[in-house]
């Protein structure tokens, strides 16, 4: 990455860190995916039960493709004969792997769900979360990270899973009520109760949607 943007993203790095911390969650800073996964995995015991939501973020740090590998019980949603059980059996994860639809510069996390099963474990059950988060996804409040995660994570997820929304067709959030949408609930994580429950990796990179 250009180092100029990585001076701008390790500042602004710490701004979120600051945020996030004040809000009662851990924070951390990877200058690369592989320190991001590096940082993940010291996060994360062996003989951990690992649960997930889609968080395209964890695979390209490769931290999903390490924890398959390595001696953790993985919660396998994608090849589960009986998704719902799969969710279910989640929210009793020791860790449950997350990324942001986007992040405020002082630390609110902002995530949209249509089935809702990773925004309810985000906000309850797990016993820790981890967050995998891009530096591009970073943005100044919590009315820009909402106008992010509505105007370019949903419509992009939309029409990577090939729905018929009339984001997926404008590249716009038309605050629509399709039966595809995926704009159900909308979760805004401000402050956690639960102290040492929630962990954001933050990595020097464009992550994710």
């Amino acid at each position: 990455m250009n180092e100029n943007i990585t001076k701008r993203n390790e500042l602004l790095a710490e701004k979120v860190k600051k945020g996030l911390e004040s809000r009662n969650m851990s924070a951390y800073y990877a200058a690369t995916k592989e320190e991001a996964l590096k940082k993940a995995l010291e996060l994360i015991p062996e003989n951990s039960s690992v649960g997930m939501g889609g968080a395209m973020s964890a695979h390209e740090i490769g931290l999903v493709d390490a924890i398959k590998k390595g001696n953790y019980e993985f919660i396998d949603r994608e090849n589960a004969p009986d998704p719902r059980a799969i969710m279910l059996e989640t929210y009793d994860a020791d860790y449950f792997l997350s990324s942001a639809n986007a992040i405020t510069e002082d630390g609110v996390i902002i995530n949209i769900d249509g089935n809702s099963n990773r925004v309810s474990a985000i906000a309850q059950g797990p016993k820790h979360v981890i967050f995998i988060v891009g530096m591009n996804k970073v943005c100044p409040d919590v009315d820009s990270a909402m106008k992010r995660a509505r105007n370019v994570a949903a419509p992009i997820n939309a029409q990577r899973f090939g729905l018929s929304t009339p984001c997926a067709k404008t590249g716009a959030c038309m605050d629509c009520k399709s039966p595809d949408t995926i704009c159900c609930q909308f979760l805004i994580t401000r402050y956690s109760r639960h102290k040492d429950r929630i962990h954001v990796i933050l990595v020097n990179d464009n992550l994710g949607f």
